[in-house]
């Protein structure tokens, strides 16, 4: 079997927010790797999810990093707030940050990891000059802005071109995916070079989710192992 191996981020956009805490703490027992917390404003994205306060009153619920993506219009004057406030990771959509050489910096100058986040459509070049400075890349895989939709598939390309650019360039960011990805396709989502997934209403939806975790990391690494 291949040493390289798939980490799962659950999404909380896929919790029941009631009890979030409780679902958060079952995350973290049933093996994540990260917490995913999707942040939209209702202007960048068509749909209002949360903010700081929640992020601030989760952060105490677990030791896990805390990979917070910012679908929001304004990333430059949040980005290090939600540093502060508890975030591990940051990404920030190329798309909503007309500065984003500047916004990167400031995440890292926080002392978090920060990524560049591209939308479906949105071509790999808008990436060509920070590849060096981020941290990790993340694809979108559905249009963003609410969960439970399918998964788009010529994101796949886009995942293949970037890690051989990845290996071109020499540089050893992660490569991270988010929408749509389940039990029955997280394999080709592995062997088409992806090194983290988020799983939201496949992994937070289900009935149990401890055991859908399972069964997705399980399926990653099958796939990793044939194609070694």
């Amino acid at each position: 079997m291949t040493s390289r191996m798939v980490k799962i981020a659950p999404s909380i956009l896929a919790a029941d927010f009631s009890r979030l805490g409780e679902q958060v703490r079952e995350a973290t027992e049933a093996g994540a790797d990260y917490i995913h917390l999707d942040v939209m404003d209702g202007h960048f994205v068509p749909n209002i999810s949360f903010g700081l306060p929640v992020l601030e009153s989760l952060r105490k619920k677990t030791r896990l990093q805390f990979d917070v993506h910012l679908m929001i219009a304004d990333a430059d004057s949040y980005a290090a707030r939600f540093v502060e406030a508890g975030a591990d990771l940051v990404s920030v959509h190329v798309e909503a940050c007309p500065h984003i050489d500047r916004t990167i910096r400031v995440i890292q100058s926080e002392g978090a990891r920060a990524g560049a986040v591209l939308n479906p459509a949105t071509p790999l070049a808008a990436l060509e000059h920070i590849l060096p400075m981020v941290d990790y890349v993340l694809l979108m895989s559905v249009n963003p802005g609410y969960g439970g939709q399918k998964f788009i598939p010529y994101v796949l390309d886009k995942v293949r071109r970037l890690r051989e650019w990845r290996s071109q360039l020499g540089l050893d960011f992660a490569i991270e995916i988010d929408g749509g990805v389940t039990v029955d396709n997280v394999g080709v989502v592995a062997e088409a070079g992806v090194d983290w997934v988020v799983a939201g209403t496949s992994v937070l939806g289900a009935p149990d989710p401890g055991q859908a975790l399972a069964a997705m990391r399980q399926a990653a690494e099958a796939a990793l192992a044939r194609r070694a």
